[in-house]
Parts: structure tokens; sequence; C-alpha cells
């Protein structure tokens, strides 16, 4: 069993002692080497200074940040006639959402807006769909009454 009295002895370095003759290996110049800014005392480097040659963090172009406030808004349209094919071919109830329309491939994305534009020639099977979309093309709005807005 361990204890704390029979553990074993973790050998550990002792720290590096410089200046203290030529005899220890970091005697006279203290392993700095011979003159030059990094010999002086108080030197350190700064993070990024590549000697007056632009940073390389300069050099390469911004990449990475979106401000939210700008974003552009994704926006996935939906024609009528497709929607039409969805229902009569089974995919799609008649109660109709994003989810509907997501599971049918219809759409992309469920975090998109969908607006639903009109087709070529509006049938009149579209009376008995119910349909929650976030926009509608005018046309498709004066078609039916049963169409929400989210």
């Amino acid at each position: 069993m361990i204890s704390n009295n029979n553990l074993q002895r973790i050998k550990t370095k002792g720290r590096k002692r410089v200046g203290r003759g030529i005899g220890s290996g970091r005697g006279k110049t203290s392993g700095r080497g011979v003159k030059g800014q990094k010999a002086r005392t108080g030197h350190h480097s700064v993070k990024g200074f590549e000697g007056g040659q632009t940073p390389i963090n300069i050099r390469l172009p911004k990449k990475g940040f979106k401000n939210s406030k700008y974003k552009t808004r994704i926006l996935e349209t939906v024609s009528i006639d497709k929607i039409i094919k969805l229902y009569q071919s089974g995919k799609i109830g008649k109660v109709i959402s994003k989810i509907e329309l997501h599971n049918s491939k219809a759409i992309k994305s469920i975090k998109s807006k969908i607006k639903i534009i009109g087709g070529k020639a509006l049938s009149p099977n579209i009376n008995n769909l119910s349909i929650n979309a976030d926009y509608f093309s005018k046309s498709v709005e004066s078609y039916s009454s049963n169409f929400n807005q989210q």
C-alpha cells in the first residue's frame, strides 16, 4: 500500500546559477553571448516584432469575424408548384410548416426564413392547404386566405 512515508523521492533539477566563474560553464557572459540587444539587462523581446519587417499578423488578411448586426438574411424560396407536387405525392400533409418542408427536402435549413412564391399556374388544390411561412409573394397571398405569416 502506498502512503506518504514510503513514496519514492522525485529528483528535480536545481536552478541554473549564472555568472559564477569560468569553470561553471555559465560564467562571464552568463549564456547571453557577446554584446547586442539581447545581452543587455532589461531586454525583453516584443511579441510579434520581426526586426522592423512588417509582422505576419499585419501582412495576412483579417479573417473569421462576422458582425451579427450586419448579417445578411438567409431567405429560401419555395414555389407553390413544388408544394402542390409534394402534397400530391404524399410527402407533406395539409398543414405545412418549416419542419415539414425541411423533412421533404424543399428547404435546406430550419433556421432560414421562408418565402412562398407563385408558380406557373395556381391550382384549385391550394385552398385545402394551410401554409405557415415567414413571407408570401403578392400573387400567392391574394389567391388563398389559409396562409399564415410567422
